[in-house]
Protein backbone atom coordinates (compact mmCIF):
# COMPACT_ATOMS: atom_id res chain seq x y z
CA UNK A 1 0.00 0.00 0.00
CA UNK A 2 0.70 3.59 -0.25
CA UNK A 3 3.09 5.28 2.02
CA UNK A 4 0.00 7.88 2.49
CA UNK A 5 -2.11 4.49 3.40
CA UNK A 6 0.29 2.82 5.72
CA UNK A 7 0.24 5.88 7.95
CA UNK A 8 -3.94 5.12 9.48
CA UNK A 9 -2.75 1.28 9.51
CA UNK A 10 -0.92 2.19 12.12
CA UNK A 11 -2.85 4.83 13.99
CA UNK A 12 -5.42 5.45 16.49
CA UNK A 13 -7.90 7.75 14.84
CA UNK A 14 -10.30 9.41 16.77
CA UNK A 15 -13.44 7.30 16.73
CA UNK A 16 -16.99 8.89 15.17
CA UNK A 17 -19.82 6.68 17.13
CA UNK A 18 -22.26 8.75 14.14
CA UNK A 19 -19.70 6.86 11.09
CA UNK A 20 -19.04 3.25 12.41
CA UNK A 21 -17.24 2.61 9.95
CA UNK A 22 -14.55 4.41 11.33
CA UNK A 23 -14.00 2.65 14.41
CA UNK A 24 -12.67 -0.17 12.97
CA UNK A 25 -10.09 -1.97 15.35
CA UNK A 26 -6.86 -1.33 13.59
CA UNK A 27 -5.11 -4.67 15.28
CA UNK A 28 -7.87 -6.49 13.57
CA UNK A 29 -6.93 -4.62 10.11
CA UNK A 30 -2.76 -5.32 11.09
CA UNK A 31 -3.72 -8.60 11.39
CA UNK A 32 -5.13 -8.88 8.44
CA UNK A 33 -2.71 -7.32 6.18
CA UNK A 34 -0.09 -9.97 7.65
CA UNK A 35 -2.37 -12.37 7.36
CA UNK A 36 -3.75 -11.79 3.67
CA UNK A 37 -0.94 -10.40 2.15
CA UNK A 38 2.33 -12.07 2.36
CA UNK A 39 3.03 -12.00 -0.83
CA UNK A 40 2.44 -9.03 -3.10
CA UNK A 41 -0.51 -9.23 -6.03
CA UNK A 42 0.37 -9.65 -9.86
CA UNK A 43 -1.10 -6.03 -9.98
CA UNK A 44 1.12 -4.79 -7.71
CA UNK A 45 4.09 -6.45 -9.45
CA UNK A 46 3.00 -5.26 -13.08
CA UNK A 47 2.57 -1.26 -11.67
CA UNK A 48 6.22 -1.92 -9.97
CA UNK A 49 7.65 -3.51 -13.12
CA UNK A 50 6.06 -0.83 -15.23
CA UNK A 51 7.70 2.38 -12.76
CA UNK A 52 10.52 0.38 -12.59
CA UNK A 53 11.77 1.25 -16.49
CA UNK A 54 12.50 4.55 -15.35
CA UNK A 55 15.22 2.73 -13.27
CA UNK A 56 16.24 0.55 -16.41
CA UNK A 57 16.42 3.88 -18.64
CA UNK A 58 18.54 5.77 -15.72
CA UNK A 59 20.79 2.22 -15.48
CA UNK A 60 20.93 2.09 -19.40
CA UNK A 61 21.98 6.22 -19.21
CA UNK A 62 24.68 6.16 -16.49
CA UNK A 63 26.46 2.38 -18.31
CA UNK A 64 26.13 3.51 -22.12
CA UNK A 65 28.26 6.88 -21.79
CA UNK A 66 31.10 4.98 -20.44
CA UNK A 67 31.22 2.83 -23.79
CA UNK A 68 30.46 6.04 -25.95
CA UNK A 69 33.58 8.06 -24.78
CA UNK A 70 35.88 5.59 -25.49
CA UNK A 71 34.05 4.57 -28.91
CA UNK A 72 33.21 8.05 -30.23
CA UNK A 73 37.07 8.80 -31.61
CA UNK A 74 36.87 12.00 -33.67
CA UNK A 75 32.69 11.74 -34.75
CA UNK A 76 31.87 14.64 -33.66
CA UNK A 77 34.66 16.48 -35.80
CA UNK A 78 38.03 15.88 -33.20
CA UNK A 79 39.10 13.28 -30.67
CA UNK A 80 36.98 13.80 -27.36
CA UNK A 81 39.97 15.99 -24.37
CA UNK A 82 39.21 15.64 -20.73
CA UNK A 83 36.67 18.60 -20.99
CA UNK A 84 35.02 17.36 -23.48
CA UNK A 85 34.20 13.70 -21.66
CA UNK A 86 33.67 16.00 -18.47
CA UNK A 87 30.86 18.19 -20.23
CA UNK A 88 29.24 15.37 -21.94
CA UNK A 89 29.17 13.48 -18.87
CA UNK A 90 28.02 16.27 -16.44
CA UNK A 91 25.25 18.05 -18.47
CA UNK A 92 23.07 15.37 -17.93
CA UNK A 93 23.24 15.45 -13.89
CA UNK A 94 23.29 19.53 -14.55
CA UNK A 95 19.86 19.29 -15.78
CA UNK A 96 18.45 17.07 -13.74
CA UNK A 97 19.36 18.97 -10.93
CA UNK A 98 17.38 21.55 -12.34
CA UNK A 99 14.21 19.66 -12.81
CA UNK A 100 14.48 17.54 -9.81
CA UNK A 101 12.55 20.29 -7.43
CA UNK A 102 10.28 20.91 -10.52
CA UNK A 103 9.01 17.67 -10.82
CA UNK A 104 7.80 17.28 -7.03
CA UNK A 105 5.48 19.79 -8.04
CA UNK A 106 4.70 18.64 -10.83
CA UNK A 107 4.20 15.22 -9.41
CA UNK A 108 1.32 17.32 -6.81
CA UNK A 109 -0.43 18.93 -9.84
CA UNK A 110 -0.86 16.85 -12.64
CA UNK A 111 0.30 13.06 -11.10
CA UNK A 112 2.50 10.73 -10.72
CA UNK A 113 1.95 9.11 -13.80
CA UNK A 114 1.95 12.28 -15.94
CA UNK A 115 5.65 13.29 -14.81
CA UNK A 116 6.44 9.85 -15.89
CA UNK A 117 5.34 10.03 -19.10
CA UNK A 118 6.98 13.42 -19.53
CA UNK A 119 9.97 12.03 -18.72
CA UNK A 120 9.55 9.18 -21.39
CA UNK A 121 9.30 11.66 -24.00
CA UNK A 122 12.26 14.00 -23.05
CA UNK A 123 14.02 10.51 -23.08
CA UNK A 124 12.96 9.58 -26.46
CA UNK A 125 13.91 13.34 -27.67
CA UNK A 126 17.37 13.12 -26.15
CA UNK A 127 18.39 9.45 -27.46
CA UNK A 128 17.55 10.73 -31.23
CA UNK A 129 19.27 13.97 -30.42
CA UNK A 130 22.20 12.40 -28.96
CA UNK A 131 22.43 9.60 -32.00
CA UNK A 132 21.83 12.18 -34.70
CA UNK A 133 24.31 14.97 -33.98
CA UNK A 134 27.63 15.60 -35.64
CA UNK A 135 29.13 17.57 -33.33
CA UNK A 136 29.96 17.96 -29.06
CA UNK A 137 27.99 20.82 -28.68
CA UNK A 138 25.14 18.38 -30.09
CA UNK A 139 25.88 15.54 -28.09
CA UNK A 140 25.92 18.10 -24.79
CA UNK A 141 22.58 19.07 -25.50
CA UNK A 142 21.18 15.63 -26.33
CA UNK A 143 22.61 14.97 -22.90
CA UNK A 144 20.83 17.50 -21.70
CA UNK A 145 17.61 16.58 -22.58
CA UNK A 146 18.31 13.53 -21.05
CA UNK A 147 19.18 14.45 -17.87
CA UNK A 148 15.23 16.12 -17.87
CA UNK A 149 14.31 12.70 -18.23
CA UNK A 150 16.35 10.80 -15.44
CA UNK A 151 16.04 13.56 -13.31
CA UNK A 152 12.28 13.47 -13.12
CA UNK A 153 11.92 9.64 -13.61
CA UNK A 154 14.40 9.53 -10.78
CA UNK A 155 12.44 11.03 -8.16
CA UNK A 156 8.76 9.30 -9.52
CA UNK A 157 9.28 6.20 -9.84
CA UNK A 158 10.38 5.19 -6.50
CA UNK A 159 7.30 7.77 -5.08
CA UNK A 160 5.04 5.72 -7.39
CA UNK A 161 6.27 2.50 -6.02
CA UNK A 162 6.29 3.72 -3.09
CA UNK A 163 2.37 5.41 -2.71
CA UNK A 164 1.36 1.65 -4.23
CA UNK A 165 3.37 -0.65 -2.66
CA UNK A 166 1.48 -2.61 0.39
CA UNK A 167 3.56 -1.62 3.65
CA UNK A 168 5.41 -4.88 4.43
CA UNK A 169 6.69 -4.87 0.73
CA UNK A 170 7.32 -1.68 0.46
CA UNK A 171 10.75 -1.47 0.63
CA UNK A 172 12.26 -4.28 -1.47
CA UNK A 173 9.19 -2.62 -3.99
CA UNK A 174 10.96 0.38 -4.22
CA UNK A 175 14.98 -1.42 -3.75
CA UNK A 176 13.47 -3.81 -6.91
CA UNK A 177 13.34 0.03 -8.81
CA UNK A 178 16.81 0.08 -8.02
CA UNK A 179 17.90 -3.03 -9.27
CA UNK A 180 16.31 -1.55 -12.79
CA UNK A 181 19.31 0.30 -12.33
CA UNK A 182 21.45 -2.27 -11.98
CA UNK A 183 20.17 -3.73 -14.82
CA UNK A 184 19.87 -1.26 -17.57
CA UNK A 185 24.19 -0.64 -16.48
CA UNK A 186 24.70 -4.20 -17.44
CA UNK A 187 22.49 -4.30 -20.86
CA UNK A 188 24.28 -0.75 -21.72
CA UNK A 189 27.68 -2.65 -20.99
CA UNK A 190 26.56 -5.55 -23.27
CA UNK A 191 25.09 -3.11 -25.66
CA UNK A 192 28.50 -1.59 -25.66
CA UNK A 193 30.91 -4.16 -25.71
CA UNK A 194 29.15 -5.85 -28.90
CA UNK A 195 28.99 -2.62 -31.02
CA UNK A 196 32.94 -2.22 -30.20
CA UNK A 197 33.65 -5.32 -31.14
CA UNK A 198 31.67 -6.17 -34.32
CA UNK A 199 29.88 -2.65 -34.95
CA UNK A 200 30.29 0.10 -37.32
CA UNK A 201 33.40 2.35 -35.56
CA UNK A 202 31.68 5.34 -36.70
CA UNK A 203 28.52 4.58 -36.43
CA UNK A 204 27.96 1.75 -33.65
CA UNK A 205 28.40 4.27 -30.81
CA UNK A 206 24.82 6.21 -31.95
CA UNK A 207 23.58 3.10 -32.12
CA UNK A 208 24.17 2.88 -28.35
CA UNK A 209 22.93 5.88 -27.37
CA UNK A 210 19.45 5.76 -29.98
CA UNK A 211 18.60 2.48 -28.78
CA UNK A 212 17.87 4.14 -25.27
CA UNK A 213 14.35 5.12 -26.92
CA UNK A 214 13.09 1.48 -26.90
CA UNK A 215 12.50 1.26 -23.54
CA UNK A 216 10.90 4.54 -22.92
CA UNK A 217 9.13 4.24 -26.25
CA UNK A 218 7.50 0.65 -24.08
CA UNK A 219 6.80 2.54 -20.95
CA UNK A 220 5.02 5.85 -22.52
CA UNK A 221 2.61 3.07 -23.91
CA UNK A 222 2.78 0.62 -20.82
CA UNK A 223 1.63 3.52 -18.45
CA UNK A 224 -0.70 4.89 -20.25
CA UNK A 225 -2.96 2.26 -19.51
CA UNK A 226 -1.70 2.19 -15.57
CA UNK A 227 -3.70 3.68 -12.32
CA UNK A 228 -3.06 6.53 -10.52
CA UNK A 229 -1.92 6.75 -7.20
CA UNK A 230 -4.88 6.47 -4.57
CA UNK A 231 -3.23 9.07 -2.48
CA UNK A 232 -3.06 11.51 -5.41
CA UNK A 233 -6.51 10.42 -6.75
CA UNK A 234 -7.87 11.22 -3.10
CA UNK A 235 -6.32 14.76 -3.20
CA UNK A 236 -7.48 15.87 -6.30
CA UNK A 237 -11.40 14.60 -5.04
CA UNK A 238 -11.52 11.32 -7.41
CA UNK A 239 -12.70 8.73 -4.79
CA UNK A 240 -13.99 6.14 -6.61
CA UNK A 241 -11.38 6.10 -8.85
CA UNK A 242 -8.69 5.65 -5.47
CA UNK A 243 -11.05 2.73 -4.53
CA UNK A 244 -10.65 1.12 -7.59
CA UNK A 245 -7.41 0.88 -7.66
CA UNK A 246 -7.23 0.26 -3.53
CA UNK A 247 -8.96 -3.15 -4.42
CA UNK A 248 -6.81 -3.93 -7.40
CA UNK A 249 -3.70 -3.68 -5.00
CA UNK A 250 -5.09 -5.60 -2.04
CA UNK A 251 -7.44 -7.96 -3.89
CA UNK A 252 -10.83 -9.76 -2.98
CA UNK A 253 -12.62 -11.14 -0.49
CA UNK A 254 -15.04 -9.58 2.49
CA UNK A 255 -12.27 -8.62 5.17
CA UNK A 256 -9.96 -7.42 2.62
CA UNK A 257 -12.66 -5.22 1.55
CA UNK A 258 -12.95 -3.58 5.16
CA UNK A 259 -9.14 -3.22 5.21
CA UNK A 260 -9.67 -1.35 1.47
CA UNK A 261 -12.54 0.83 3.48
CA UNK A 262 -10.66 1.46 6.37
CA UNK A 263 -7.54 2.52 4.23
CA UNK A 264 -9.48 5.03 2.20
CA UNK A 265 -11.25 6.36 4.72
CA UNK A 266 -7.41 7.00 6.70
CA UNK A 267 -6.03 9.00 3.21
CA UNK A 268 -9.25 10.89 3.23
CA UNK A 269 -9.13 12.09 6.74
CA UNK A 270 -5.28 12.99 5.64
CA UNK A 271 -6.18 14.68 2.86
CA UNK A 272 -8.83 16.73 4.88
CA UNK A 273 -6.30 17.65 7.62
CA UNK A 274 -4.08 18.81 5.61
CA UNK A 275 -6.30 21.02 3.55
CA UNK A 276 -7.78 22.44 6.75
CA UNK A 277 -3.93 23.32 8.07
CA UNK A 278 -3.38 24.86 4.77
CA UNK A 279 -6.28 26.97 5.24
CA UNK A 280 -5.94 28.02 8.75
CA UNK A 281 -2.50 29.67 7.92
CA UNK A 282 -3.84 31.42 4.56
CA UNK A 283 -6.32 32.81 6.85
CA UNK A 284 -3.69 35.29 8.37
CA UNK A 285 -3.12 36.32 5.08
CA UNK A 286 -3.71 39.65 3.48
CA UNK A 287 -5.74 38.23 0.50
CA UNK A 288 -8.46 36.00 1.87
CA UNK A 289 -10.27 33.17 -0.19
CA UNK A 290 -7.51 33.73 -2.83
CA UNK A 291 -5.71 29.98 -2.57
CA UNK A 292 -4.49 29.34 -5.54
CA UNK A 293 -1.86 26.66 -6.61
CA UNK A 294 1.29 29.08 -6.21
CA UNK A 295 0.17 30.16 -3.29
CA UNK A 296 -0.11 26.15 -1.70
CA UNK A 297 3.05 25.38 -3.59
CA UNK A 298 4.62 28.41 -1.05
CA UNK A 299 2.99 26.96 1.98
CA UNK A 300 4.45 23.71 1.56
CA UNK A 301 8.27 25.27 1.31
CA UNK A 302 7.19 27.17 4.10
CA UNK A 303 5.78 24.25 5.94
CA UNK A 304 8.64 21.82 4.79
CA UNK A 305 11.60 24.07 6.42
CA UNK A 306 9.40 25.86 9.34
CA UNK A 307 8.26 22.46 11.36
CA UNK A 308 11.97 21.27 13.03
CA UNK A 309 10.81 17.18 12.24
CA UNK A 310 10.77 18.48 8.71
CA UNK A 311 13.95 20.13 8.55
CA UNK A 312 15.42 16.99 10.10
CA UNK A 313 14.22 14.32 7.44
CA UNK A 314 15.75 16.74 4.88
CA UNK A 315 18.58 16.89 6.50
CA UNK A 316 18.35 12.98 6.97
CA UNK A 317 17.59 12.52 3.05
CA UNK A 318 20.02 15.13 1.66
CA UNK A 319 23.32 13.68 3.26
CA UNK A 320 21.99 10.17 2.33
CA UNK A 321 21.24 11.31 -1.41
CA UNK A 322 24.42 13.15 -1.55
CA UNK A 323 26.59 11.06 0.09
CA UNK A 324 25.36 8.24 -2.78
CA UNK A 325 27.33 10.50 -5.49
CA UNK A 326 29.96 12.25 -3.43
CA UNK A 327 31.55 8.79 -2.70
CA UNK A 328 32.09 8.54 -6.47
CA UNK A 329 30.09 5.50 -7.80
CA UNK A 330 29.11 6.97 -11.06
CA UNK A 331 32.44 8.59 -11.85
CA UNK A 332 33.34 5.06 -11.99
CA UNK A 333 30.00 4.09 -13.56
CA UNK A 334 30.70 7.24 -16.23
CA UNK A 335 34.37 6.63 -17.03
CA UNK A 336 35.11 2.78 -16.03
CA UNK A 337 36.03 2.01 -19.76
CA UNK A 338 38.05 5.14 -19.97
CA UNK A 339 39.92 3.93 -16.53
CA UNK A 340 40.23 0.45 -17.58
CA UNK A 341 41.21 1.87 -21.36
CA UNK A 342 44.25 3.95 -19.53
CA UNK A 343 45.03 0.70 -17.09
CA UNK A 344 45.57 -1.45 -19.74
CA UNK A 345 43.28 -4.28 -20.44
CA UNK A 346 42.63 -5.39 -23.57
CA UNK A 347 38.66 -4.51 -23.67
CA UNK A 348 38.00 -2.12 -21.16
CA UNK A 349 34.31 -2.36 -21.99
CA UNK A 350 34.03 -6.04 -21.49
CA UNK A 351 36.20 -5.35 -18.09
CA UNK A 352 33.41 -2.77 -17.03
CA UNK A 353 30.41 -4.75 -17.67
CA UNK A 354 31.96 -7.64 -14.79
CA UNK A 355 31.88 -4.78 -12.27
CA UNK A 356 27.86 -4.15 -13.45
CA UNK A 357 27.46 -7.80 -13.22
CA UNK A 358 28.69 -7.26 -9.15
CA UNK A 359 25.98 -4.09 -9.30
CA UNK A 360 23.64 -6.28 -10.00
CA UNK A 361 23.77 -9.16 -8.22
CA UNK A 362 24.55 -7.31 -4.54
CA UNK A 363 21.73 -4.92 -5.23
CA UNK A 364 19.53 -8.65 -6.00
CA UNK A 365 20.96 -9.87 -2.23
CA UNK A 366 19.94 -6.51 -1.24
CA UNK A 367 16.23 -6.72 -2.02
CA UNK A 368 16.46 -10.09 0.00
CA UNK A 369 17.79 -8.30 2.49
CA UNK A 370 16.79 -4.53 3.18
CA UNK A 371 13.37 -5.41 4.71
CA UNK A 372 15.17 -7.82 7.64
CA UNK A 373 18.49 -6.27 8.66
CA UNK A 374 17.21 -2.53 8.80
CA UNK A 375 18.67 0.37 6.69
CA UNK A 376 20.51 1.87 8.93
CA UNK A 377 22.10 -1.07 9.88
CA UNK A 378 23.02 -2.25 6.72
CA UNK A 379 24.67 1.20 6.28
CA UNK A 380 27.48 1.11 8.68
CA UNK A 381 28.15 -2.25 7.57
CA UNK A 382 28.54 -1.76 4.52
CA UNK A 383 30.42 1.85 4.08
CA UNK A 384 32.99 0.63 5.81
CA UNK A 385 33.55 -2.46 3.03
CA UNK A 386 33.21 0.64 0.12
CA UNK A 387 35.94 2.67 2.19
CA UNK A 388 38.41 0.07 2.08
CA UNK A 389 38.18 -0.69 -1.56
CA UNK A 390 38.94 2.79 -2.37
CA UNK A 391 42.16 2.44 -0.06
CA UNK A 392 42.77 -0.57 -1.79
CA UNK A 393 42.21 0.94 -5.26
CA UNK A 394 44.50 3.67 -4.43
CA UNK A 395 47.44 1.57 -3.58
CA UNK A 396 46.73 -0.20 -6.89
CA UNK A 397 47.01 2.83 -8.44
CA UNK A 398 50.22 3.77 -6.64
CA UNK A 399 52.36 0.95 -8.16
CA UNK A 400 51.01 2.23 -11.75
CA UNK A 401 52.78 4.42 -14.73
CA UNK A 402 49.92 5.71 -16.23
CA UNK A 403 50.03 7.74 -19.43
CA UNK A 404 50.98 11.65 -19.63
CA UNK A 405 47.41 11.66 -20.57
CA UNK A 406 44.20 9.90 -20.48
CA UNK A 407 43.53 9.09 -24.07
CA UNK A 408 47.56 7.61 -24.19
CA UNK A 409 48.33 3.69 -23.86
CA UNK A 410 49.87 2.16 -20.52
CA UNK A 411 52.79 1.49 -20.75
CA UNK A 412 52.59 -1.81 -19.03
CA UNK A 413 50.27 -3.06 -21.84
CA UNK A 414 52.78 -3.21 -24.14
CA UNK A 415 54.28 -5.85 -25.48
CA UNK A 416 57.54 -5.71 -24.10
CA UNK A 417 56.14 -4.72 -20.28
CA UNK A 418 56.68 -8.70 -19.91
CA UNK A 419 60.48 -7.73 -19.97
CA UNK A 420 60.71 -4.35 -18.73
CA UNK A 421 58.29 -3.59 -15.88
CA UNK A 422 58.24 -4.84 -12.54
CA UNK A 423 55.37 -8.10 -11.38
CA UNK A 424 54.14 -5.84 -8.77
CA UNK A 425 53.26 -2.73 -11.83
CA UNK A 426 51.68 -5.57 -14.26
CA UNK A 427 49.53 -7.24 -11.52
CA UNK A 428 48.53 -3.80 -10.61
CA UNK A 429 45.48 -3.20 -12.71
CA UNK A 430 43.82 -6.44 -11.47
CA UNK A 431 44.17 -5.06 -7.87
CA UNK A 432 42.35 -2.43 -9.20
CA UNK A 433 39.94 -4.30 -10.62
CA UNK A 434 38.90 -6.72 -7.32
CA UNK A 435 39.46 -3.23 -5.82
CA UNK A 436 36.29 -1.50 -7.39
CA UNK A 437 34.26 -4.81 -7.26
CA UNK A 438 34.97 -4.92 -3.67
CA UNK A 439 33.70 -1.31 -3.33
CA UNK A 440 30.84 -1.43 -5.83
CA UNK A 441 29.51 -4.63 -4.26
CA UNK A 442 29.07 -2.99 -0.80
CA UNK A 443 27.68 -0.15 -2.31
CA UNK A 444 24.53 -1.97 -3.84
CA UNK A 445 23.94 -3.17 -0.28
CA UNK A 446 23.77 -0.30 1.21
CA UNK A 447 24.52 3.38 -0.27
CA UNK A 448 22.71 2.23 -3.78
CA UNK A 449 19.26 1.38 -2.32
CA UNK A 450 18.49 3.12 1.11
CA UNK A 451 18.60 6.85 0.02
CA UNK A 452 15.73 5.94 -2.43
CA UNK A 453 13.37 4.97 0.33
CA UNK A 454 13.36 8.84 1.41
CA UNK A 455 10.05 8.75 0.97
CA UNK A 456 9.86 7.51 4.48
CA UNK A 457 10.65 10.49 5.97
CA UNK A 458 8.52 13.02 5.33
CA UNK A 459 4.92 13.95 6.12
CA UNK A 460 2.11 13.62 3.28
CA UNK A 461 2.07 17.26 3.02
CA UNK A 462 5.17 17.74 1.77
CA UNK A 463 6.72 14.35 0.51
CA UNK A 464 6.98 14.83 -3.22
CA UNK A 465 8.32 18.47 -2.57
CA UNK A 466 11.21 16.88 0.08
CA UNK A 467 11.56 14.21 -2.28
CA UNK A 468 12.27 16.58 -4.73
CA UNK A 469 14.63 18.55 -3.21
CA UNK A 470 16.44 15.39 -1.89
CA UNK A 471 16.50 14.29 -5.29
CA UNK A 472 17.85 17.52 -6.62
CA UNK A 473 20.92 16.92 -3.37
CA UNK A 474 21.84 13.31 -5.33
CA UNK A 475 21.92 14.84 -8.66
CA UNK A 476 24.04 18.33 -7.84
CA UNK A 477 26.40 15.58 -6.14
CA UNK A 478 26.70 13.57 -9.05
CA UNK A 479 27.25 16.60 -11.86
CA UNK A 480 30.19 17.79 -9.35
CA UNK A 481 31.67 13.90 -9.26
CA UNK A 482 31.29 14.19 -12.88
CA UNK A 483 32.60 17.38 -13.52
CA UNK A 484 35.89 16.76 -11.43
CA UNK A 485 37.01 13.13 -11.32
CA UNK A 486 38.76 13.38 -14.72
CA UNK A 487 40.95 16.32 -13.47
CA UNK A 488 41.39 14.93 -10.42
CA UNK A 489 42.56 11.78 -11.90
CA UNK A 490 45.28 14.16 -13.93
CA UNK A 491 45.82 16.72 -11.37
CA UNK A 492 45.86 15.21 -7.87
CA UNK A 493 46.65 11.59 -9.26
CA UNK A 494 44.18 8.75 -9.18
CA UNK A 495 45.67 7.23 -5.85
CA UNK A 496 45.16 10.68 -4.09
CA UNK A 497 41.38 10.96 -6.14
CA UNK A 498 40.48 7.75 -4.45
CA UNK A 499 41.70 8.61 -0.84
CA UNK A 500 39.13 11.72 -1.13
CA UNK A 501 36.24 9.53 -2.10
CA UNK A 502 37.43 7.23 0.86
CA UNK A 503 37.35 10.12 3.08
CA UNK A 504 34.26 11.21 1.76
CA UNK A 505 32.41 7.66 2.82
CA UNK A 506 34.50 7.58 6.44
CA UNK A 507 32.64 11.51 6.98
CA UNK A 508 29.06 9.71 5.70
CA UNK A 509 29.54 7.07 8.14
CA UNK A 510 29.94 9.17 11.03
CA UNK A 511 26.94 11.41 10.18
CA UNK A 512 24.93 8.35 9.68
CA UNK A 513 26.00 7.12 13.11
CA UNK A 514 24.77 10.25 14.74
CA UNK A 515 21.46 11.39 12.71
CA UNK A 516 19.92 8.57 11.09
CA UNK A 517 17.34 6.37 12.99
CA UNK A 518 15.96 3.51 11.98
CA UNK A 519 13.35 3.19 9.91
CA UNK A 520 12.83 -0.61 9.45
CA UNK A 521 9.32 -1.56 10.18
CA UNK A 522 8.14 1.56 11.46
CA UNK A 523 4.74 3.35 10.45
CA UNK A 524 5.07 7.25 8.73
CA UNK A 525 3.55 8.09 12.36
CA UNK A 526 6.20 6.80 14.02
CA UNK A 527 8.98 7.96 12.09
CA UNK A 528 7.65 11.30 12.10
CA UNK A 529 7.36 11.20 16.03
CA UNK A 530 10.90 10.18 15.94
CA UNK A 531 12.07 13.15 14.05
CA UNK A 532 9.90 15.86 15.96
CA UNK A 533 12.30 16.53 18.83
CA UNK A 534 15.42 14.99 17.52
CA UNK A 535 17.11 12.86 15.69
CA UNK A 536 15.21 9.99 17.84
CA UNK A 537 18.06 6.97 17.03
CA UNK A 538 17.81 6.02 20.22
CA UNK A 539 14.32 5.00 20.26
CA UNK A 540 14.81 3.70 17.19
CA UNK A 541 17.25 1.05 18.02
CA UNK A 542 15.05 0.33 21.37
CA UNK A 543 11.52 0.10 19.21
CA UNK A 544 14.34 -1.92 16.54
CA UNK A 545 15.00 -4.23 19.50
CA UNK A 546 11.73 -4.99 20.97
CA UNK A 547 10.13 -5.87 17.58
CA UNK A 548 13.20 -8.64 17.27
Amino acid sequence: MADSADEPLMRHEPENDDDPAVAVDLSDVSLLLEENLRHPGLFVWLLTFSAGISGLLFGYDTGVISATLVSINSSLGHPLTTLDKSLITSATALFALLVSPISGVLADKFGRKRVVLLADIAFILGAVVQAATSSVVGMIAGRSIVGLAVGAGSFVAPLYIAELAPAPFRGRLVTLNVLFVTLGQVVAYIVGWAFAEWGNENTGWRWMVGLGALPATIQCLVMLIMPETPRWLVQVGRHDEARSVLNKVFGGGIEIQRMVDHVLRGIENEVREEEEAKRGRLRGQSKKGKTTWLTGSKDNWKELFRIGGNRRALTIACLLQGLQQLCGFNSLMYFSATIFTILGFESPTLTSLSVAVTNFLMTCAALLLIDRIGRRRILLWSIPIMSIGLLLCSLGFHFITLPADLNSENPSSSSSAHEEIPLSERTAPLLVLASVMLYVGAYALGLGNVPWMQSELFPLNVRSLGSGLSTSTNWGANFVVGLTFLPMMEFLTPAWTFVIYAIVCVAGWLCIWRIYPETMGLSLEETGTLLEDGWGVRESLRRAEERS
